[in-house]
């Protein structure tokens, strides 16, 4: 677990790309909400757990989030689920090597009150080539009800030199 309580791929050990891969994205999370940067400082979205291939991320609908009908707006959603998918593809890849969505596919099932009630987003890589991955995610209420699903194509950006 990291300084701001990230969880790291529970006790299994990671294999080193992976690790690091993982290393670099809490970092860079962490970084963000000190120097109040980023969807973690601007809208609430948390990295839970971040591992081989998978990511945990949650939320806290707040003012921030709300949109005219005094829902959660589907952007954000959208952004929450994005962020998941992109993250457990960029635990896969090399050192050097960046990525950034090409599309991005997301059904929404139910309508999210601003009541403050957790929604957590869960993301896996579903595969990882030299030019493009896919990963898909759920974004569930703390009830367990299913929120919104999605699925991304992502364009693998070779070490950057």
């Amino acid at each position: 677990m990291t300084s701001t309580g990230i969880h790291v791929n529970g006790d299994a050990p990671l294999h080193p790309t992976v690790a690091a891969r993982v290393n670099e994205l809490t970092t860079v999370f962490e970084r963000g909400l000190q120097e109040n940067l980023g969807v973690g400082a601007s809208l609430g979205i948390r990295l839970d757990h971040a591992g081989d291939g998978y990511t945990r991320y949650y939320l806290d609908p707040n003012p921030a989030t709300i949109n005219a009908m005094f829902t959660v707006h589907g952007g954000v959603l959208a952004t929450l689920i994005d962020t998941a998918m992109g993250s457990a593809v960029f635990t896969k890849l090399g050192d050097g090597t960046a990525y950034t969505t090409l599309e991005l596919k997301v059904n929404f099932i139910r309508s999210v009150a601003i009541d403050g009630s957790r929604l957590t987003c869960e993301a896996t890589a579903v595969h990882v080539g030299r030019r493009t991955a896919t990963a898909e995610g759920r974004i569930t209420d703390a009830n367990g009800k299913l929120i919104a699903h999605g699925s991304t194509t992502i364009l693998v950006l070779g070490p950057q030199g």
